[in-house]
């Protein structure tokens, strides 16, 4: 069998985007996209790889065989039905290792095309080094190369405004872009380099925050030789394997710039210009995340192992829908048809027959996690209906059974389900928490659980009857293990 190659390709374009970062994600995410809108003409050029660690991993060897043309695999399911779609990427053009060709590296600056950075370089990535130089031959961090590749830039352009670049960074935090230019500003000033420099990074480069969604797999190792062969007659090394969902949020105050830019909605993508990303992160958190926060600890404690098997299960589905349909729906604070869609969407992504979500993944830092996705829209709904929603609530009893325990492993609690043993896995002083009150009654458990305001950030006994109403769930829970979780779901659900 052959290998995919040049042949497969569409022909050249020149850079346009420098990407840090040579992982699933962007290949199966961003250069997914990019590579369709160029087949659309709607975007015109291709994408410089720039390795961001001097590490073993992620070698660059198999895009240098495969004249960086790859595959990317989408299976789910579309409007109920199972989809599978593949497509060969052209939009990578070159891939650089800065750390044995630097002078490759900085030379991206000198490219007059050049308008774009992209990085994914884990939530990690985008950290002040005080430690990075502007003579290190590339500076440690992703910050530290940018700033250097942001100065030679400057320098070969003579500061020209034009040649600023649009930087969209797609880690996952909060305000990414934000963050990232704070960290470049301070590495201007460490390394004192021109004011007039620090104006063209301020005037000229737009740091854009972004929020993405789509779970990329990456490689199937297991299926890779039965796709080879069935599904695309030809061998991938850097094969990719995601699901058909997909978003993009670009937040900046010059949005419209950034749009006409990079026009990637043109070509139908899912990509939104905002100059607000708040209402699309709480949708996500509040829907997807919390989605799977609100039901995954009782499903495991029924008996469960992964999203597929809850979503196919009679009893925890039922739950799942009205947690997310009747509780964390109308506190999303955008347009009702648009966060129906959403949901069902999500509903859809659950169901996913080629994704094994497994819960007990999910499940760890489960307490922060509770506080950031459901106990917002726990506090919203009881405000705005003056009653407790209830499947919020159980998730919180859920949470409690599920961490109870005074058994102690390697940097975790031992769980037990039924004859199982399971590992919970959080910070420190959560599980310490838990062991200490891992003998208390369920209404005992409750009341020092939401007077945490370590966990919580305030005291949620004064939440209306939250203690009696969950301290009743653990009772439920707990009376016998996995059926009467399903007893005490069917009462909600009913």
């Amino acid at each position: 069998m052959r290998q995919i190659g040049k042949q497969d390709k569409r022909p050249e374009k020149p850079v346009v985007v420098a990407q840090f970062g040579q992982g699933n994600f962007l290949r199966g995410h961003a250069d997914h996209m990019i590579d369709i809108a160029c087949e659309h003409g709607v975007f015109e050029g291709s994408v410089a790889v720039i390795k961001p660690r001097d590490s073993n991993s992620g070698s660059l060897e198999a895009f240098e065989r495969q004249s960086c043309a790859y595959t990317v695999i989408l299976r789910g399911l579309k409007d109920g039905e199972k989809f599978v779609e593949h497509r060969v990427i052209s939009a990578i053009s070159r891939v650089i290792n800065p750390f044995v060709d630097y002078d490759a590296y900085i030379e991206l600056a000198a490219i007059d095309s050049l308008r774009f950075v992209i990085s994914n370089t884990t939530e990690a990535g985008i950290v002040f080094d005080g430690a990075d130089r502007l003579e290190h031959r590339p500076a440690g961090s992703f910050p530290g190369k940018l700033t250097q590749l942001l100065y030679a830039r400057y320098q070969r352009f003579s500061g020209a405004r034009e040649k600023g670049l649009i930087i969209l960074p797609t880690e996952l935090i909060e305000k990414n872009g934000t963050r990232l230019r704070e960290c470049v500003e301070k590495l201007i000033a460490l390394w004192e380099l021109p004011g007039e420099f620090a104006a063209w990074v301020r005037e000229t480069c737009i740091f854009c925050n972004c929020l993405v969604d789509r779970i990329v797999s990456g490689y199937p190792t297991r299926e890779a030789e039965t796709l080879e062969r069935e599904l695309l007659g030809y061998r991938d090394e850097l094969l990719v394997v995601g699901e058909p969902y997909a978003f993009w949020g670009i937040e900046s105050e010059r949005c419209e710039e950034v749009r006409k830019a990079f026009p990637l909605d043109k070509a139908g993508l899912p990509v939104v210009f905002t100059d607000d990303l708040r209402p699309y992160r709480e949708r996500k958190v509040r829907i997807l995340n919390g989605g799977h926060t609100a039901t995954v600890l009782a499903a495991y404690l029924a008996g469960l192992d992964t999203v597929g098997q809850a979503m196919a299960n009679p009893d925890i589905r039922p739950l799942i829908e009205k947690a997310v349909y009747e509780e964390i729906v109308p506190t999303v604070p955008l347009p009702a048809l648009e966060v129906r869609a959403f949901a069902d969407a999500v509903i859809e992504r659950f169901q996913n027959p080629f994704i094994q979500h497994r819960l007990l993944a999910i499940s760890m830092n489960s307490v922060s996690k509770w506080r950031a996705r459901i106990l917002p829209t726990l506090k919203d709904s009881y405000a705005a209906t003056d009653k407790l929603p209830p499947c919020l609530s159980f998730s919180l009893a859920a949470l409690a059974v599920f961490y109870r325990s005074s058994e102690r492993g390697e940097g975790c609690l031992i769980g037990r389900r039924g004859s199982e043993t399971y590992e919970i896995r959080d910070e420190a002083y959560v599980l310490d928490f838990f062991a200490a009150h891992a003998g208390d009654s369920a209404d005992e458990l409750a009341r020092a659980l939401l007077a945490n305001t370590e966990f919580w950030g305030e005291d949620l006994t004064a939440l209306g009857d939250l203690a009696g109403l969950v301290g009743g769930y653990i009772r439920d829970i707990e009376l016998v293990e996995g059926k009467s979780v399903l007893c005490a779901i069917r009462g909600i659900t009913s």
